[in-house]
C-alpha cells in the first residue's frame, strides 16, 4: 500500500467511526449494517457470540437504535493501517430507565473503508443505570 493510498484508507476509516457513532445517535439499524462489508464480523462483546450475517447486525443494532433515547459521544479514535480503535459512551433506555456504558471498539476495514471486523470490549459489570 502506498502512503497515498494509506492516507485515503484512512480517510475512509475516520468518516466510517463518525459516520457509525452518527447511526447509533440518530440512525437505523440497517445504516449501521450498511458500513460493515459482506461477511463481516460482529463481537459484542469479545466473548459473545458472532454475529455473521446482515440480518444478525440488524437485530443487534435494533435494539440500540428501537430506544426511545439514544446517544453517543467518542472520548477518542486511533487509526493504524487498516484499524480503528475508539472508545466511546452510549447512553440508551427510556425515559424511565437509562443505562450508560463506555466500551472500547475494535474496527479493522477493507479497502472500500467497510468494517470487516468489530469486536468490542466491554463486560456486564461496565453497563450501569443511570
Amino acid at each position: 500500500m502506498t502512503a497515498d493510498q494509506q492516507v485515503d484508507l484512512s480517510e475512509k476509516i475516520s468518516t466510517a467511526v463518525t459516520a457509525y457513532i452518527t447511526a447509533l445517535n440518530s440512525g437505523t439499524a440497517e445504516e449501521i449494517a450498511d458500513l460493515y462489508a459482506d461477511g463481516a464480523t460482529v463481537e459484542d462483546p469479545i466473548g459473545a457470540p458472532l454475529r455473521t450475517t446482515r440480518d444478525e447486525l440488524v437485530e443487534f443494532y435494533g435494539i440500540i437504535t428501537g430506544m426511545p433515547h439514544r446517544e453517543a459521544t467518542v472520548a477518542w479514535t486511533k487509526i493504524a493501517g487498516d484499524t480503528a480503535v475508539f472508545e466511546f459512551t452510549l447512553v440508551t433506555g427510556t425515559d424511565d430507565a437509562k443505562f450508560t456504558i463506555t466500551p472500547v471498539d475494535i474496527m479493522v476495514f477493507d479497502e472500500n473503508g467497510k468494517v470487516t471486523s468489530m469486536r468490542a470490549v466491554w463486560n456486564p459489570s461496565d453497563l450501569e443505570q443511570i
